[in-house]
């Protein structure tokens, strides 16, 4: 997948305004569009028009975009970092939902889109009402109005959500300044983790939303969360996994090894006749929960050096001991 300059594919810069982006989309879209071009390439290029058009005219979606695309160049390899949109607060669904189609009927619907722009936006469903209140059109409400419900995702630390914690989070609300030019405004929440929270579960801050109108309460602000990968351990639902090295007589004659947890170490025992992959099980050690998860230590034989000739030496000791021994006696067909 490359990645898609969607500023280049209208010919605007970086810097363009709403108002400039808009007529150049429209301008584009007149030029290619299929029923009246004689482009050879017309429909495709007014399907990337239109694409470019969806990106960048939500103010939202665009400010992601871009902080995205100071990091990449037109034509270039381009998967998402994970995580890549964490921190980005949205007065509605932001990143990750899309509009499944235009205000204008005969422009394409967001499944015709990129794959590019399905792994930045997505391709949910679109709710009109919902793009108007975004966008402040159909006419103000009369009397107080309470406060939109904001969201945003935040990437938390694995031991975060096994053992809780309370963080510092800094969360970027993409904002139209008057000039008509999106900006990030800052801000930072302290935000209480309970222990066992799943990627994808919610937390709910109250009144830290939209502020209401004429006095009415504020919305309140919805947090997405999404666990970061951990350097030692692996979560799989709700059960934790790591790799425990052990020696090769560690695993023929049995040990007692230390091993590392979420919680601390601890002591395991390394049952004698141990092979590679062999899973030891902590019941109740994984994520916590109503039905806590499970800790799996999964073994694996680390071979000691053989670089010295005493080395070699005791290797070839196991040669000659184990002469009869054929490691591939299995595959033998």
């Amino acid at each position: 997948m490359e990645f898609k300059d969607y500023y280049a594919t209208l010919g605007v810069e970086r810097s363009a305004s709403p108002s400039d982006i808009k007529h150049a989309y429209r301008k584009l879209a007149r030029k290619y569009h299929p029923d009246v071009s004689k482009e050879p390439d017309a429909e495709a290029r007014f399907k990337e028009v239109a694409e470019a058009h969806e990106a960048l005219i939500d103010p939202e979606r665009r400010a992601a975009y871009d902080d995205i695309a100071q990091r990449h160049a037109r034509g270039q390899p381009f998967e998402p970092p994970p995580g890549w949109d964490s921190g980005f607060e949205y007065s509605g669904r932001g990143p990750g939902t899309a509009p499944g189609r235009h205000a204008h009927s005969d422009t394409p619907d967001a499944a015709d889109f990129s794959d590019f722009f399905e792994s930045l936006f997505g391709r949910g469903g679109f709710d009109p009402a919902e793009g108007l209140r975004r966008h402040g059109a159909g006419g103000g409400a009369r009397g107080p109005v309470q406060g939109r419900d904001h969201h945003a995702k935040v990437a938390i630390d694995l031991l975060d959500a096994v053992q809780g914690a309370t963080r510092m989070i800094s969360l970027r609300m993409p904002v139209v300044d008057t000039a008509g030019h999106v900006t990030l405004q800052e801000r930072q929440l302290e935000v209480n983790i309970p222990k066992g929270i799943r990627s994808g579960q919610h937390l709910r801050l109250a009144g830290q939303g939209a502020a209401g109108q004429d006095g009415a309460p504020p919305g309140d602000l919805y947090l997405e969360i999404q666990i970061l990968p951990h350097p030692l351990f692996r979560l799989d639902g709700g059960d934790i996994y790591f790799d425990l090295p052990v020696a090769p007589w560690e695993a023929a004659l049995g040990a007692a090894v230390t091993a590392p947890t979420p919680d601390g170490s601890v002591q395991l025992s390394v049952p004698a006749g141990s092979s590679q992959g062999r899973k030891l099980r902590l019941k109740g050690k994984g994520l916590p929960g109503k039905v806590p998860g499970d800790l799996y230590a999964v073994l694996t034989i680390a071979l000691p050096p053989s670089g010295s000739e005493p080395e070699q030496e005791a290797y070839r000791g196991l040669a000659r001991a184990f002469a009869a021994y054929n490691p591939r006696a299995a595959m033998e067909v």
